[in-house]
């Protein structure tokens, strides 16, 4: 059974998949706490689900590197053999990135490398992209810049606005970061040999 931690930053749909999948004993992935960076909404959902939560706010420390420390030893507690970036909205320092990576994975609403960055939504449709979607990746010392375990594809309509786009693109990651949980937990997926 692999042991994750979930961080968010926001309303935590994505959590919200993984708890429900967790739920089911199938399943080969059980999450073993929460954490976030604010009082994000989204921890209902782990209270709700019985499992353990945390926050770890930039703002109670002096620097991004004591942060950084602060929230992997709040990440370190929980032993868990993955770290689940869903919807986590901030830059991770390298030394948190070395202690973590490259069981560090992490969600990016655009089919990378297009679009880094907190607005890939906004920079797709700006750039008159027809097709964006959503990618899970390992998390290195760069934004966006580990390596791409899984993507799929969303065609981008002529009507869509940034939210009706954002939300199309949410369902996918739902299905997909469920889907790549399971494929590393079942070892169909070697993070360590796509590091390399």
């Amino acid at each position: 059974m692999l042991k994750l931690v979930v961080l968010i930053s926001g309303s935590g749909s994505n959590l919200r998949a993984l708890l429900e999948a967790a739920s089911d004993d199938t399943y080969p992935a059980e999450i073993v706490a929460v954490g976030a960076d604010n009082a994000a909404s989204g921890l209902a959902h782990a209270v709700e689900f019985g499992v353990p939560t945390f926050i770890v706010a930039p703002q109670e420390y002096a620097n991004r590197e004591a942060w950084g420390q602060a929230l992997a030893a709040a990440i370190s507690e929980h032993q868990p053999d993955l770290v689940v970036c869903a919807g986590f909205m901030r830059i991770l320092p390298a030394d948190f990135v070395g202690l973590f990576s490259p069981q560090l994975i992490n969600m990016h609403p655009a089919l990378l490398p297009l679009y880094p960055g907190a607005h890939a939504v906004r920079d797709a449709l700006a750039d008159g992209a027809t097709v964006t979607g959503a990618s899970v990746h390992i998390v290195d010392e760069g934004v966006d810049t580990g390596p791409v375990i899984e993507q799929v594809q969303v065609v981008i309509n002529a009507d869509d606005t940034e939210e009706s786009l954002h939300e199309r693109i949410k369902a996918v990651e739902r299905e997909l970061i469920v889907r790549t949980v399971k494929n590393i937990a079942t070892k169909n997926i070697n993070l360590q040999e796509l590091a390399r």
